[in-house]
């Protein structure tokens, strides 16, 4: 036995109890009150709860885009992710000019082998220049990679594509057994209100909002809907932010849609208001944060039986020097904001100890529900034998005040510094190795691997 985790209280995403766990060559070899060491690294987990590792499946690191690439590479996002009790993430291949699917695919599996502390993923963007390849999408999917995501914004960009377009799409990936994952927001409604706001003379960070309503999600949403119904396509929609278009996601079950949402941790722990402060540039993403009643919507959503099964982070952040690049202008403001390292400190501190999820939900959307929709389970997502050795410790006690110099991202800010947690992980172990402990990154660089995740009805 490689590693001992003594006196456990261990929560799944459906029950609690007390035990040790035994873990040998990356994986959980038993669960039982009574193991003896035989030579392993004995950890006492005494007055501190165990759960599966977490799984973040969005996250941008060395995303390009017009100028610049989001601060993280696969190497600092991934000691983020694990500082904060991820075990897995599930990145975006961004095919360049030029690049067929299996081109970038193959580029980014170079770029991250070398460089991740932790297990990951991929999924495929898909753009317009790649629909002239729309026949290798089950190519694509038998390399591991069964889930490609949709534009219905960002025109010049190249990233939206056309209602047939996404049409052809869903019915090829749903053929393939695939799942497609949409960013949901109009681009019309958004066009419009940007050249509004901008003849007008408004645009300071606020405008940025402003102009991403949530009737701008909630048209999408609804839109998409109808395709992959008629495609007989399952969807999820990436980080919902909220009440209508919530409301969306849930009429579109009611109508027979295989649709389930996810949302991130800045829409639950952060509202519109924070675009009013001097530095609010810093929290322009899209979609944009909204109000405080769309953040309660969100959290009611979270509920067991609701329709946002998990949260990702949508990790993509930009120094504040490439956020000033919109000081006179909010189109020009890069947009993303960090959030791997956070997401289960904040669900449990806001969350849990606030009452407005339960431990099992927080175990469920972290891990249970990421693992199963996105093709990782057995191996991951749960802590039973057989599974690897992926487990966060979280200390109840421990306040951290969430601070640019308290996290791992390699930007000069946090959006959360406002915040200090009651609760915090304060062991990760990925495949059975300890990977942070009280705050310190003990990983290393390329010591992650690559999961071919697989196909899920």
């Amino acid at each position: 036995m490689d590693l001992l985790v003594r006196n456990a209280r261990i929560i799944t995403g459906s029950e609690s109890f007390e035990s040790n766990i035994g873990v040998e060559g990356g994986t959980i070899v038993s669960i039982s009150p009574n193991l003896e060491s035989s030579g392993a690294r004995v950890y006492d987990a005494r007055g501190r709860i165990v759960i599966p590792g977490g799984i973040d499946a969005h996250t941008h690191m060395e995303l390009q885009v017009t100028g610049t690439k989001s601060a993280d590479d696969f190497y600092s996002g991934t000691g983020a992710a694990a500082c904060g009790g991820i075990t897995t993430i599930v990145d975006f291949v961004d095919t360049q000019p030029g690049q067929t699917l299996l081109g970038a695919l193959a580029d980014y599996r170079r770029k991250a082998d070398r460089k991740v502390t932790i297990d990951y993923g991929l999924h495929m963007m898909f753009k317009g220049q790649n629909l002239a390849e729309i026949d290798k999408i089950p190519e694509v999917i038998h390399k591991g990679v069964p889930s490609f995501k949709v534009y219905t914004a960002y025109r010049k960009r190249g990233l939206m594509l056309e209602d047939p377009d996404i049409s052809r799409v869903m019915e090829k990936v749903a053929g393939a057994g695939g799942l497609v994952a949409v960013h949901a927001e109009s681009e019309s409604i958004i066009q419009g209100l940007i050249k509004k706001n901008l003849e007008a003379g408004n645009t300071d960070a606020r405008y940025h909002a402003l102009s991403r309503p949530a009737a701008a999600e909630a048209e999408a949403i609804s839109r998409v809907a109808q395709l992959a119904r008629a495609a007989s396509a399952r969807i999820y929609i990436v980080h919902l932010s909220s009440k209508a278009g919530k409301n969306e996601v849930e009429n579109a079950r009611r109508r027979g849609t295989s649709v389930f949402a996810e949302t991130c941790p800045h829409y639950l722990v952060l509202t519109d208001e924070v675009y009013e402060r001097e530095d609010g540039r810093n929290f322009v993403m899209s979609p944009s944060l909204k109000t405080p009643e769309d953040q309660a919507a969100l959290w009611e959503g979270l509920a067991p039986g609701g329709v946002i099964e998990t949260v990702g982070s949508d990790h993509c952040p930009f120094t504040s020097a490439e956020k000033d690049w919109g000081d006179e202008d909010f189109t020009k403001i890069p947009n993303g904001v960090p959030g791997t390292e956070a997401i289960i400190p904040l669900l449990y501190s806001e969350g849990v100890r606030k009452g407005r999820i339960s431990m099992f939900d927080l175990v469920r959307v972290t891990s249970g529900a990421p693992s199963m929709r996105f093709g990782l389970s057995p191996s991951k997502g749960s802590v039973s034998v057989g599974s690897d050795a992926d487990l966060v410790v979280i200390d109840p006690a421990k306040r951290v005040r969430m601070t640019a110099d308290a996290m791992h991202s390699r930007i000069d800010y946090s959006i959360y510094d406002h915040i200090t947690t009651e609760g915090y992980p304060v062991l990760t172990v990925s495949r059975g190795e300890v990977v942070m402990e009280d705050g310190e990154f003990t990983g290393s660089r390329g010591r992650g691997r690559f999961v071919a995740r697989r196909t899920t009805s």
